[in-house]
């Protein structure tokens, strides 16, 4: 088992209820669920802010695409003749 630490963590009593309910249904601990959830939502949110930063890197390094080139692209998707995106 990992090393944990505790977290005191505030929530409404509807999401109280709901995550009760889902501990019960599921025969897993609230505390496992929870951190679970956290550990889920960060890992997204350390991905995008990751995402975004190597995005304004590329663009302040002058990697850009026209934006003409994009709608042209876009404009293909769901059709029988979609296109791989500019480079």
């Amino acid at each position: 088992m990992k090393a944990s630490t505790t977290l005191t963590v505030r929530l409404t009593p509807q999401l109280k209820r709901r995550l009760d309910r889902l501990a019960k249904a599921t025969k897993r601990s609230k505390s496992f669920l929870t951190m679970n959830a956290i550990e889920s939502f960060v890992e997204l949110n350390e991905w995008q802010v990751q995402a975004i930063q190597d995005g304004i890197k590329s663009a302040d390094a002058g990697h850009l695409i026209e934006h003409e080139q994009i709608e042209a692209w876009v404009s293909t998707w769901g059709t029988k003749h979609e296109t791989e995106p500019p480079r």
